[in-house]
């Protein structure tokens, strides 16, 4: 039996968030699939676990945990080594920067960029809701001013929190990568900072590769008639099913 659980539909964001944690680690894990849309998440027994009824829930051993970034931040504490260390809390200065980054996700990059997605994957490919192309044109502007941010600071760093990889860099991974199925992909291609800093997450972690290569269904992928090159088992991936 694997010694944790999450709870959740393996291929949403969230999931994803927390699966990459325990890769990067190398912990055994067992997905527990849940179907959204006959609303398993509200079971009472899921409401034991997670009393919002959202997904994923985490279980090891008796502890039950809920929030992917709480369940990611327990998983990279406890499973630590010495190769793979992304809260770098042995140093207060470089586990603060990665705080301020990962706050910067949920508060900043997240909202701006995660509208898109939906507009653009999720409500015309998986719910049938038209696109709101106001929402998509608002929320690109949004996100031109916080990658102009992001290409400031990448200017000067390699990664978010300094010159090394960590929890805050692959933090971005499940919303960026749904963004790169999207035709709004090429707007990283007027940030060349930001867009070497994915690129070079995109090839360096080995959460990434295992996620794309188990999850992504061994197909083409198209948003409209536009073929999306380049991370094609991710897009894949986010075509196929990334939904909450």
């Amino acid at each position: 039996m694997a010694p944790v659980k999450v709870f959740g539909p393996g291929k949403s964001r969230n999931v994803a968030r927390v699966l990459m944690c325990l890769v990067e680690v190398g912990v055994e894990y067992e997905v527990v699939d849940m179907d959204l849309k006959a609303l398993e998440h509200k079971s009472p027994e899921h409401l034991a676990r997670n009393p919002f009824g959202q997904t994923p829930a985490f279980q090891d051993g008796n502890l039950i945990l809920f929030e992917s970034r709480a369940i990611s931040r327990y998983v990279l504490r406890k499973y630590k080594t010495n190769e793979v260390d992304l809260l770098r809390e042995g140093n207060l200065k470089e586990a603060a920067l990665v705080d301020v980054w990962t706050e910067v996700d949920a508060h900043a990059y997240n909202p701006a960029i995660s509208p898109v997605v939906y507009e653009c994957l999720i409500n015309p490919l998986v719910l049938g809701i038209p696109t709101n192309q106001k929402v998509v044109d608002e929320s690109i502007e949004k996100l031109k001013k916080v990658l102009e941010v992001y290409e400031a600071h990448l200017s000067k760093h390699k990664y978010l929190a300094g010159d090394f990889i960590s929890f805050a860099d692959i933090n971005h991974f499940p919303h960026t990568c749904s963004f790169m199925a999207t035709p709004h992909a090429v707007l990283f291609d007027s940030y060349p900072n930001v867009k070497a800093w994915w690129e070079r997450l995109m090839a360096a972690r080995p959460s990434i590769k295992k996620l794309s290569a188990s999850l992504a269904p061994p197909k083409a992928c198209f948003v409209g008639d536009i073929w999306h090159s380049g991370i094609t088992p991710l897009i894949c991936m986010v075509l196929s099913c990334w939904y909450r």
